[in-house]
This record gives C-alpha cells, structure tokens and sequence, in this order.
C-alpha cells in the first residue's frame, strides 16, 4: 500500500497523464480539473505538463521531440505501467480499458499515459511503453485529448466501482 494525497495508508492506484505542451486553454485546465475532482482519493489522477521543445529553422523537429521525449520518460515512475498514446495504437473500448486499469490496481501497480505533442511522440516513448493505445481512428489535437482522457479514467473508475455514470 502506499499512501495517495493526504497521507493516509490505503490502496491507491496512481495514474499520471503525462502530456507534451504548456499554458493549455482555461476550458482545457477546467475539463481536466472537473474528472480529476470527481476522482476518489484511491484512484489518483497526476497531471504533468512537459514543455515543448524548441522548433525552428536551426533546431529540428527529430531534435525537439527526442527532447520531449526524454522529459517525458523522466516524469514516468520507474515501476509504472507506460502507455504510449499513439494514433497507430490499439484502440480499445472503454470495457476493455477498464479491464487494464482493473488488472494493473490489482497487481499494485500505477499507470503512466504519455501523450505526444504536434508531432507525436519520440520513437525513445513508443520504445519504453509496455502497451500502444489509440483514442481513435481520428486525429484529435493534443489539447482535447487530455480532456477525453481525463474523462474515460473517470469513466473507468465508475465501471470499476459500479458507479452508474457508465452506462454500456
């Protein structure tokens, strides 16, 4: 066990949303903040902003997200389950995913999902994940997919808890 926010002993599964890009939209920050909230305090939600990397005509777009990259593998826990957000990944049902998060909490294990900026994320990310996963088959901006995520960690929560929020 380990202790989540507040410091009291419980079972805790963490899951951080690693994502490339700062200063996002106040509508961003508030649809973030709202699934956080709703969150129990055994089911933790740690958002972590990684900086873009410089792009411009004497800095490349490769040197930029290997940069990223990098950060983003620095801000993932070393015993975390890593997923890779990528648009070439599975694409996995809400079930399904709230059958990995079930099957990781039960190992005691904590889940870091990283998602790219503009560009993706460096082949160094897709390297290290333990799993690929796809929202979609559609190409979402970056911003919005913290937003969806935020929701479907809550959504998987409910499922998890038998919370009616999620009705199949």
């Amino acid at each position: 066990m380990e202790a989540c926010s507040g410091g009291k002993e419980i079972d805790c599964m963490k899951i951080r949303l690693v994502s490339v890009g700062t200063r996002m939209p106040q509508w961003v920050q508030a649809g973030v903040e709202e699934y956080r909230r709703r969150l129990p305090r055994d089911f933790e939600m740690i958002v972590t902003e990684i900086p873009l990397g410089s792009r411009s005509k004497s800095v490349a777009t490769r040197a930029a997200m290997q940069k990223e990259g990098e950060a983003c593998l620095r801000a993932v826990e070393k015993d975390d389950y890593l997923v890779a957000l990528d648009v070439k990944g599975t694409v996995l049902g809400t079930e399904t995913m709230a059958q990995a998060f079930g099957a990781l909490r039960d190992e005691g294990r904590n889940i870091s999902l990283v998602v790219g900026g503009p560009d993706g994320l460096d082949p160094s990310v897709l390297k290290a994940a333990h799993a690929t996963w796809s929202l979609s088959a559609l190409t979402f901006p970056h911003p919005l997919v913290r937003v969806i995520l935020a929701e479907q960690i809550y959504r998987v929560w409910s499922i998890l808890g038998g919370h009616p929020y999620h009705r199949a």
